[in-house]
């Protein structure tokens, strides 16, 4: 382990005694599973070495340590982007820092624009791959082989056990739960409807600004990841209005219940 991440994972030791192997990664507005976890510990990111503040609006930049019915959990609240200006070694290293606490599984949800046309606005989408529109990739650099290969695998980055069991307990829960391609775009722009009709002809059926370099980095140290995409839009030029991040966390919000449900189940379940 390297110094900065020993930094970091001794200074989390140091104020809570929790050793989860569960982890959740909450998007823009998606806050509400801390509030059913007991024995909570809060970290900011600002009192973690090696940490930076996040600077999107929506994004509070904290771990949360506590239990849900008996289970240990790790919950990141807020998370750094590549359109914030850090290299994306710095927007994966609170992912680097989990692998080194011990985490084994981890669900990353985002707020994202739906692409595909038969989607809508506030309903979910399980990931089932990706595309990387950005040129770029967390892992470029030295690689460490005590944390993963240097060429890893990515014909299953997201877990085919997880989205069955997804599907099974959205059927439960009678929510509607889309499956499908997510893109990721830098940002801070989103996209134009030309763009939008490029990602559509590609394959996406929902693109966003995260979610792709962490998967990444989780994946190469090998955590198993399920992805949530909360789709609180329909992409450029799908509608007539323009888009606003007010309107996403507004959005974000709505889907929240239906997250919450979905995603307690599934805890319960690993």
């Amino acid at each position: 382990m390297n110094q900065k991440l020993k930094d970091a994972v001794t200074k989390i030791e140091s104020i809570t005694a929790l050793k989860p192997t569960i982890a959740i990664i909450l998007g823009s507005g998606l806050d509400g599973i801390t509030d059913k976890m007991t024995h909570l510990a809060m970290i900011s990111f600002t009192d973690i070495p090696h940490f930076i503040k996040p600077t999107t609006e929506g994004h509070q930049g904290a771990f949360y340590f506590g239990k849900l019915e008996g289970k240990s959990l790790l919950v990141m609240k807020g998370r750094y982007h590549y359109y914030e200006g850090y290299p994306l070694k710095d927007v994966t290293f609170p992912i680097s820092v989990m692998a080194a606490l011990g985490i084994k599984t981890l669900i990353i949800s985002n707020a994202c624009g739906a692409v595909n046309q038969k989607f809508n606005a506030g309903e979910m989408m399980i990931i089932t791959d990706h595309l990387n529109l950005t040129g770029t990739n967390p892992l470029i650099g030295p690689n460490d082989q005590s944390i993963g290969p240097r060429f890893p695998d990515a014909s299953e980055i997201y877990s085919k056990r997880l989205i069955e069991k997804s599907n099974i307990f959205a059927k439960k829960l009678k929510i509607r739960l889309n499956q499908g391609v997510y893109a990721w775009w830098s940002g801070p722009t989103y996209e134009t409807p030309a763009e939008i009709r490029m990602i559509r002809t590609i394959g996406a059926d929902a693109v966003g600004m995260s979610t792709v370099p962490e998967a990444l980095v989780a994946s190469h140290a090998g955590i198993e990841i399920l992805g949530i995409a909360c789709l609180t839009n329909m992409a450029t030029g799908i509608l007539p209005q323009k888009l606003t991040h007010e309107e996403v966390l507004v959005a974000a919000k709505k889907i929240s219940i239906d997250f919450g449900k979905l995603v307690y189940q599934l805890i319960l379940s690993i």
